[in-house]
């Protein structure tokens, strides 16, 4: 060793080269980890590694494993993933006894002995499945704090001395670990109708009868020759607003949109009473102050004038008071037999009736940001709108489930 003193490396390769010779043979061969990772396991170790939202610990041990699948050296996965050899053997040795995916996680520490009990969870969980105000609180829903607060104060008297001095947060992570989050209201529908199935399946078969008759125009039925299919809904309140400051337009590199003032001025509301023809697009419209009976017959005389005397006229439509008072049945009572038949849609089904896909559309395109200096006005937007439509019809189609058995 000459030039230079002896170092402590030197004296281990020394000393291993020693051993080697004392041995008369060469160094032991190197152990390779059997890693049984499946192609499912290795597409998600793969995501793991590219993720830039997953913990970085996560990270590393993904990329350990799989550059230990393409090399199974301990030393040259460390130098790749910048890692000593031992942290890679500790992750290997947690892949081979847990399985590749745990392996990932860190393993649970252990920690501080749990103060609150499983049965004082419980308790707090029940807690929180009741109402504030069954407990004599005026809120309507509880908040964390609420809760925390009446757990230290009523805890203890339920046989939960643990809960003396229980924190927000641990509330909350109490009810994080049983999904459980009694300050957020979540709407359902309740079932109303019980001849629900029957009236859909009404509305359904009326949507095939369209079906038919438009793929064969030729379609001639014996007891109704002509027929005319017609899907009829009102839009109220249909607010005429106008402004109190004229509306600015875009101006390039100072406001992309138009800009508007905050104030307006209300001119009242208007109703929508339309029903479009299902073969034909064509759109059979008026426009109301209100949407009583007198206005739905003036509707229905309306569509009456539209057809021929001996066409079968055919509404779907929903169970407003209108469509079932006695004045509409008492005009109803004086047409010819087999003229008119109401469909009636379900209750709480009026995603079945397909002019509220018609509504939508107009609510998005023409009605939103709408501004108008009086009531006349809007109406005659409205009305030059539907007739633009007719000009050139859209034909509605149902196609959910249709052809499914009903």
């Amino acid at each position: 060793m000459l030039g230079r003193e002896f170092t402590r490396r030197d004296c281990i390769w020394y000393r291993n080269a020693d051993a080697i010779r004392q041995g008369g043979g060469m160094a032991a061969a190197r152990k390779v980890v059997e890693l049984s990772i499946t192609e499912k396991d290795l597409a998600e170790l793969q995501s793991i590694a590219r993720s830039r939202t997953e913990p970085a610990s996560r990270v590393e041990r993904a990329r350990i494993l799989l550059h230990y699948h393409e090399d199974p050296s301990c030393y040259a996965v460390g130098r790749e993933v910048g890692v000593t050899h031992q942290t890679v053997q500790r992750c290997l040795l947690r892949a081979t006894t847990f399985g590749v995916m745990t392996a990932l996680d860190d393993s649970p520490r252990p920690g501080k002995e749990r103060e609150i009990t499983a049965e004082a969870r419980v308790w707090l969980v029940s807690l929180a499945c009741q109402k504030p105000k069954e407990l004599r609180y005026p809120h309507e829903l509880w908040t964390t704090r609420l809760l925390a607060q009446h757990a230290r104060e009523h805890g203890p008297k339920a046989g939960h001395m643990c809960l003396s001095r229980i924190a927000q947060g641990t509330v909350c992570k109490i009810l994080a670990d049983e999904e459980v989050k009694p300050h957020k209201v979540r709407y359902y529908l309740e079932k109303r109708d019980e001849d629900f199935e029957e009236k859909m399946a009404e509305v359904l078969c009326v949507y095939q009868e369209v079906a038919v008759l438009r793929a064969d125009s030729k379609a001639k039925f014996k007891a109704h020759p002509k027929v005319a299919i017609i899907s009829y809904d009102e839009k109220p309140g249909i607010q005429a607003i106008s402004n109190t400051a004229a509306d600015l337009p875009p101006v390039p590199g100072v406001h992309p949109c138009i800009a508007r003032d905050h104030e307006y001025k209300r001119h009242g509301t208007l109703s929508l009473l339309a029903g479009i023809d299902l073969r034909t697009g064509h759109v059979h419209a008026s426009v109301e102050d209100r949407h009583r009976s007198r206005e739905f017959v003036a509707f229905l005389q309306k569509v009456d004038t539209a057809y021929p005397a001996d066409t079968a006229i055919k509404i779907i439509l929903d169970n407003h008071s209108a469509h079932v008072s006695k004045e509409t049945k008492r005009w109803l009572g004086a047409q010819p037999d087999g003229r008119f038949t109401f469909v009636f849609i379900p209750k709480h089904g009026s995603w079945l009736n397909l002019i509220e896909g018609f509504f939508s559309k107009m609510a998005r395109s023409v009605l939103r940001g709408i501004r108008a200096a009086s009531k006349a006005e809007l109406k005659q937007r409205i009305l030059a709108y539907l007739e633009d439509l007719n000009r050139a019809p859209v034909i509605h189609k149902w196609r959910y489930k249709l052809a499914q058995p009903v």
